[in-house]
């Protein structure tokens, strides 16, 4: 698509080119916007299910944090299926935009159907349902919001990747709070939550894109069954990651009270501020380390590799040390905020608050050495590593709280995650070694072809 010149734009055009806008410095604004957009994202995770819990009671404050984070969030991932790895580090544009937005748009609605189905057999009170069903919605439309973020992210234009997450998430979530105030009724605040989040998706997401020329927008029908292909381990994968990784909430939904899952979900809160500083250090450097990969500039992938462990490692045990030394005064100030009937209510899960950010820690390390495999295409091994886990995760994480409650759910997790990071880090390290000396050794049956007079595999164009 042409970009028409200023004097003739419309109000759309003027929009869209309003978001595009940079400055001088594309690649900082790339990092500061995503940053922007991982924080605000995060923040509202972490806070909205104190503020409903706050404004409407822990029986519906807990039946919100379970449809928000976790049963909505699991079919987030039925819509994104998994695909935004493979959609930014395809490089070599081996799939066009419109084929992977048709394919989203039938993963979405896979989605809704998948939720409607559960909660129809869950056994559910028409509220709770209904709550949840809505939150559902919610999720997917972020779920379809993504296939556009991915795509500007692919295309070297990530701060717009920041400026959805932000802006998207500050309307949707100003509308729900200020709703929920006014009608003190969360059917209806999720409702215009739902309503913000599809037109944040049309002013954030849709507008800017058309300004992007190198996108093509032509899907082909004939492309989503090799594209289902392409993707399904990698669905199966993060739709297990994700069931591992909220098997303690699934637990607690079934074998204790709303209440129970609101607090669990209150001690939880610091995985999203661990996964949020993470993904700071993570995501900008994704398509760096893809391009050294292809071009197989080893030493520069292991050099850039190593300098991420060692952020994440030194801010996870940054987080854990605050959780141990300052955990009871935040849960106790936690208390205070939630109202005068919450004393205590915090205090007394301070120990299973630093399991769950220790396994937090460990979720971030996985996290990397996830989309290391993804890079290096090895799905067979992220499936292997996630089905055997998600086994594990069925058999204890009942009997966990069956014996221990909150405190059971919690060793569940650390666990998991701790089981789950050491998986991923040795899968990768050994896939990478495996692809390193099958290069080395095809460069040695034919010297002469793309090398340097150092005789040195020269990096691909």
């Amino acid at each position: 698509m042409q970009r028409k010149e200023p004097g003739k734009m419309n109000l759309a055009d003027r929009w869209a080119g309003l978001l595009m806008r940079t400055g001088p410095d594309r690649e900082k604004q790339n990092i500061v916007w995503n940053m922007a957009g991982s924080f605000f994202y995060a923040f509202a995770s972490m806070v909205l299910s104190f503020l409903v819990m706050r404004i409407m009671g822990d029986d519906e404050g807990g039946i919100f944090a379970f449809g928000y984070s976790t049963f909505g969030q699991q079919m987030f991932i039925v819509a994104y299926f998994g695909l935004r790895p493979f959609q930014i580090t395809d490089g070599k544009r081996e799939y066009r935009f419109g084929d992977y937005l048709l394919h989203r748009i039938l993963t979405c609605i896979a989605a809704v159907l998948a939720g409607s189905v559960f909660l129809l057999a869950s056994g559910y009170t028409a509220g709770k349902a209904a709550v949840i069903f809505l939150l559902v919605c919610y999720k997917v439309i972020d779920g379809f919001a993504d296939v556009y973020e991915s795509e500007f992210q692919r295309n070297g234009h990530l701060h717009l990747t920041g400026k959805s997450n932000t802006f998207r998430t500050i309307l949707s979530v100003a509308v729900f709070l200020s709703v929920l105030g006014i009608s003190r009724s969360l059917i209806t605040a999720c409702a215009a939550g739902v309503a913000a989040q599809a037109a944040g998706v049309i002013l954030f997401d849709m507008a800017p894109l058309r300004m992007i020329k190198t996108v093509d927008m032509r899907g082909d029908r004939s492309r989503l069954w090799p594209l289902t292909g392409a993707g399904t381990l990698l669905f199966v994968s993060v739709f297990l990651d994700f069931y591992i990784f909220s098997a303690a909430k699934y637990a607690i939904d079934a074998n204790m009270d709303n209440a129970a899952s609101g607090y669990f979900n209150m001690i939880f809160m610091p995985t999203s501020v661990i996964n949020l500083a993470a993904n700071f250090v993570i995501r900008p450097v994704l398509t760096y380390l893809t391009d050294d990969w292809e071009r197989r500039d080893y030493g520069a992938f292991h050099r850039m590799l190593l300098r991420i462990s060692a952020l994440i490692g030194g801010l996870s045990v940054l987080a854990v040390a605050l959780a141990w030394f300052l955990g009871k005064p935040v849960l106790g100030v936690m208390e205070k905020i939630l109202g005068s009937g919450y004393g205590g209510s915090l205090v007394r899960y301070h120990v299973p608050f630093v399991l769950v950010v220790l396994g937090g820690a460990f979720y971030a390390v996985l996290n990397l050495y996830y989309y290391v495999l993804v890079i290096l295409r090895r799905q067979k091994v992220i499936f292997g590593i996630y089905a055997a886990t998600a086994l594990l995760a069925a058999v204890i994480s009942p009997v966990f709280v069956q014996r221990k409650g909150i405190f059971g759910a919690a060793c569940a997790y650390l666990l998991l995650m701790t089981v789950m990071a050491a998986a991923f880090t040795a899968g990768a390290v050994n896939r990478m070694k495996a692809a390193e000396k099958a290069a080395e050794k095809a460069s040695e049956k034919v010297p002469d072809e793309g090398t340097g007079e150092d005789g040195n595999v020269s990096p691909k164009t």
